[in-house]
């Protein structure tokens, strides 16, 4: 079982430091947007799939809820509107 959780953890650490090194391109108005955009979507869209499941997961929900909320008002801030 140890052996198991170190070579899960060496693999997420491997998997972080690839993410990380990863060369950056400066993001324009429109990919900031769309990303914040998509990021609002994919949270809502996962605190739907945790209250449709049978044993609903209400504390899962509500934290997606709030990133997708957090999204939307980066998004507005970042097109000069008002959440």
């Amino acid at each position: 079982m140890a052996i198991s959780l170190h070579l899960r953890a060496t693999a997420q650490v491997t998997t972080r430091s690839r993410l990380s090194s990863a060369p950056h391109a400066p993001l324009d108005s429109t990919s900031v947007s769309m990303r914040l955009h998509a990021n609002a979507h994919n949270a809502l869209a996962t605190a739907l799939h945790y209250m449709r499941q049978p044993t609903a997961n209400v504390h899962g929900a509500a934290r997606k809820a709030a990133q997708a909320l957090n999204a939307l008002q980066h998004l507005a801030s970042t097109e000069g509107g008002a959440a």
